[in-house]
């Protein structure tokens, strides 16, 4: 899974596919205003970015011309927000009439995504599950990006927060995306680094198998500045 940062350009492109519902990189070009090429270098960015996703069509000329439309991750940049007001307002009302209820809801989500996770990470090593982890991620609006940063270890990087509105009034969102983790890669050490609450531009976590010793490394937030 390959994670982006949109330009102004690439959200302009997926708005019109949003707005077509399929059209040719041709047919967007021109309601763009701009040249054919542009605009397919920018959807085989939005592509790899699991924004847009395309089908194959005969035309008139018998070639196959690519159709594109917007996926489940595209049209989620489209969303008015709206149930996501109505499950912030919830869980205030839960921990008005008691602090429990929300701590409950909070573990029950954990125990739902962790029953959809584990069969879905496949693989032997630990960066290979931790690359599943990161594709999963992404496809719930996380933009996850992984790197290698020594021998056998990684870091998980997600440029953006799908709860972000949630995780910055209730702390229980973050603690429970961190229990998550640790829950379905029981073989690593998992600490946070880099944390969007505490005012970093992301929040990002470190993998180390349980084989190696463990000691606990600190890192201030400002050191990853990506958004």
């Amino acid at each position: 899974m390959v994670s982006i940062r949109m330009s102004t350009a690439q959200r302009r492109v997926l708005s019109t596919v949003k707005h077509s519902g399929e059209a040719s990189a041709d047919a967007l070009a021109e309601i763009l205003g701009t040249s054919p090429s542009a605009v397919r270098q920018h959807l085989a960015v939005l592509k790899s970015g699991k924004y847009v996703a395309s089908r194959q069509e005969h035309g008139r000329s018998g070639r196959p011309v690519d159709l594109y439309h917007c996926t489940a991750l595209g049209e989620s940049l489209f969303a008015d927000g709206s149930a996501l007001d109505l499950s912030i307002e919830l869980l205030g009302l839960f921990e008005e009439q008691d602090p429990g209820l929300v701590s409950r809801a909070f573990e029950l989500s954990r125990r739902r995504r962790v029953e959809q996770c584990e069969d879905k990470l496949v693989g032997t090593s630990l960066g290979e599950k931790v690359d599943a982890l990161a594709a999963l991620l992404s496809d719930g609006g996380y933009m996850a990006d992984v790197e290698s940063i020594l021998q056998g270890e990684y870091r998980l990087t997600l440029h953006s927060c799908a709860i972000w509105a949630i995780a910055s009034r209730f702390g229980l969102a973050c603690t429970t995306e961190l229990d998550f983790m640790r829950e379905i890669l029981p073989e690593a050490h998992i600490t946070r680094v880099a944390h969007k609450v505490a005012g970093a531009y992301v929040c990002a976590f470190e993998f180390r198998p349980r084989t190696q010793p463990h000691t606990e490394r600190v890192k201030e937030p400002s050191g990853l500045t990506s958004a």
